[in-house]
């Protein structure tokens, strides 16, 4: 009996620990929030997150768009080819990407690329003093270091989604006319006709969610960092960790949301 109710106290209280976090990062969304009704705003911090969280992740997801389109293209194939439906590989890719694979993919590869990094360099600002420089400057940490980003990944991260599910579709496209004996204009008509504006538009959503997780994710746990080498390691693995699964509720969620009947 003692050691169930050990058990169950251990349970708890990793309960509570995570109630508290979710807690803390909720307190922490709306002071970035309430921040970005509110001046000064630091334009060059954010071209800067422009830059980085945008300009600069597109050659990751370009590759991993391309070769997620091509593998889902032969999958599809290959499983169509046992009852003999292999025609309908263009418009499951099509929506697969789109709605699904499109966004979570960008979310995800934002989150190892953008997240981690932006932990890393804040939480080093935090060990190295320069957060503390900050507010010895009347500069407000949250102004200068979360609102541009956040604010940055909630315009770009939207783009790299749309400019993936377009080379997702174009990998499967590339595989399916060149290895998979499709024709091409056949293959590209039966997409346009199948997407809907609601594909899309929810894809353009969930890009919008995630890059704000992701940013945010970055900013908290580098914010929140501990003292020390072992501080900034131990924030940029809980930032890729929480970014992760939360881009991957907030994926079943905002489904549940734009295609439930």
């Amino acid at each position: 009996m003692a050691l169930i109710l050990r058990l169950l106290a251990h349970i708890g209280r990793a309960v509570l620990g995570v109630l508290a976090v979710f807690g803390r990062v909720v307190i922490f969304f709306a002071q970035t929030v309430s921040h970005l009704l509110r001046p000064p705003f630091y334009g060059r911090e954010f071209i800067l997150a422009l830059l980085n969280i945008g300009w600069l992740s597109l050659p990751v997801v370009g590759l991993t768009s391309i070769f997620t389109g091509g593998a889902l293209a032969l999958q599809i194939y290959a499983g169509g080819s046992r009852f003999d439906v292999e025609s309908v590989v263009p418009q499951i890719v099509a929506i697969g990407i789109v709605r699904e694979l499109g966004p979570v993919m960008v979310g995800l590869m934002i989150a190892a690329r953008v997240t981690s990094s932006i932990a890393a360099e804040i939480a080093t600002m935090k060990v190295t003093e320069q957060i503390d420089a900050l507010i010895t400057l009347s500069t407000h940490p949250m102004k200068y270091l979360t609102v541009p980003r956040v604010l940055a990944a909630l315009v770009t991260v939207p783009v790299l989604v749309g400019i993936g599910d377009i080379i997702g579709v174009m990998g499967g496209y590339l595989v399916s006319t060149y290895s998979l004996g499709f024709n091409p204009a056949a293959y590209i008509q039966n997409t346009v006709n199948f997407l809907e504006p609601l594909d899309v538009i929810s894809s353009l959503v969930k890009g919008a969610a995630f890059g704000v997780i992701a940013a945010l994710m970055g900013c908290y746990f580098g914010i929140n960092s501990g003292r020390g080498a072992q501080g900034v390691g131990a924030a940029t693995k809980s930032s890729v960790e929480a970014a992760s699964i939360l881009i991957l509720a907030c994926n079943f969620l905002l489904t549940g949301v734009f295609f439930s009947l």
